[in-house]
């Protein structure tokens, strides 16, 4: 795995974090990125190793609907502000990967435009998905029923040779790998074709799809891909405590052990998407969680914000998200003292994980189950160290940490 093996990602939307307008009049170009360079040492102070940024490229609202992504979203600045950004992370040691969209475009991408004008054999038209047969007329096929966001034609030679385009661009620009967003809802085969030839000069880069459901190991294995999201984790972890079932975590555990034997998955309790860990949870709950995160194998993402207990709920309608992707202050120092304790515990505990680098790939084994009451013992792929950890339900969520010798690291 190379340096992945010690990578923590704290995971931004940077158009939200930025306070970038995202339905409205776009108003004039402005270097809101910068504001990025402000939270950098908070970033190293919180223990992560890289930033995953969301969506940076020019688009129509909220960056994943993209309109050129060989270039920077004009909302947040210039390509001299992305490298200048880049450069800060390289100086203090982190990582930086990028959000690619390769399922889909912006509806408004001059392409689209430009292959329907075409026709069905001009050089433009392969790029996208186009029902040429429509009785309305040439239609393009949309993503998830979203008539704003155009397929890319994932059959053809086109679509391979633009993604492969883009993502080898931005790696010669200096980032370590990318997220794929919806990478599910793209033939594995599509991907199998891809990451060879980003692999030709970036045998480095981080590959991680955005997968939901199905048979993650099959899917790592059919598209080549480094690592895929763990969403049935997530999902465990915060039912597991709303519902006061700690089965359900047993169980998704179980699974997660078999996911490590094949590939090392990318671990979170919060992102872009979905509603705050500290709103299903609590606060309390909510450390709890991050206890599970931080000692179970994978690649773990912290959200912006997670750390500072902040909430939002994921809401299905026009401007749903933003709630969960809000923007930040101008720096640390304008944060609220209220989300202090939260932070501390995130070091503490990212700091815990950095101490025991083995835990990347610690498999978990249950000690005792209750519905409110779970002891894991987590072991390294030796069997030569673990941790113990103790998750209480029966009143405020709590957790305990312990090593071989029984010696509290946490509670």
């Amino acid at each position: 795995m190379g340096w992945v093996e010690h990578a923590i990602w704290w995971h931004l939307y940077p158009l939200g974090f930025c306070g970038a307008p995202i339905r409205d009049d776009h108003g004039a170009p402005a270097p809101r990125l910068r504001l990025l360079l402000n939270w950098l040492d908070y970033a190293v102070e919180l223990g992560v190793s890289g930033l995953l940024l969301g969506p940076v490229f020019a688009s129509e609202s909220h960056g994943y609907d993209s309109l050129d992504q060989f270039r920077i979203d004009p909302r947040l600045g210039t390509d001299q502000d992305f490298d200048e950004l880049l450069a800060a992370c390289k100086q203090r040691g982190l990582r930086v990967v990028l959000d690619g969209v390769f399922s889909h475009v912006g509806a408004g991408h001059p392409d689209v435009a430009r292959a329907l004008s075409e026709g069905p054999d001009g050089p433009t038209s392969a790029l996208f998905d186009i029902d040429w047969q429509a009785p309305a007329g040439p239609t393009p096929r949309v993503f998830e029923g979203h008539a704003s966001l155009v397929r890319l034609n994932h059959a053809s030679t086109r679509a391979v040779d633009y993604t492969v385009a883009v993502m080898n661009h931005w790696l010669e620009r200096g980032i370590d790998g990318w997220r794929l967003d919806a990478a599910y809802s793209v033939p594995a085969g599509f991907w199998a074709k891809v990451v060879p030839a980003v692999r030709r000069d970036h045998s480095d880069a981080w590959l991680l799809g955005e997968v939901i459901h199905g048979d993650y190991t099959q899917f790592i294995a059919d598209s080549h891909l480094d690592t895929v999201t763990q969403y049935e984790l997530w999902k465990s972890i915060w039912s597991s405590f709303k519902d006061r079932n700690l089965f359900e975590l047993d169980w998704a555990l179980q699974r997660h052990n078999d996911f490590l034997a094949a590939f090392i998955p990318n671990t979170f309790i919060g992102n872009h998407d979905v509603t705050r860990i500290a709103s299903f949870v609590g606060a309390d709950g909510a450390i709890a969680a991050l206890v599970i995160l931080m000692t179970v194998g994978g690649v773990p993402s912290i959200y912006y914000g997670d750390e500072q207990g902040y909430v939002g709920i994921k809401e299905e309608r026009v401007g749903g998200d933003d709630d969960i992707r809000p923007a930040f202050p101008a720096g640390p120092a304008d944060l609220a003292e209220w989300g202090h304790h939260i932070y501390r515990a995130h070091q503490d505990l990212i700091g815990l994980r950095r101490r025991h680098p083995w835990l990347v790939t610690a498999t978990t084994s249950a000690r005792y189950l209750e519905n409110q009451r779970y002891g894991y013992r987590a072991a390294s792929a030796d069997g030569a160290h673990h941790l113990d950890v103790d998750i209480d339900l029966t009143a405020t969520p709590k957790a305990v940490i312990r090593d071989e010798t029984g010696r509290r690291l946490w509670c």
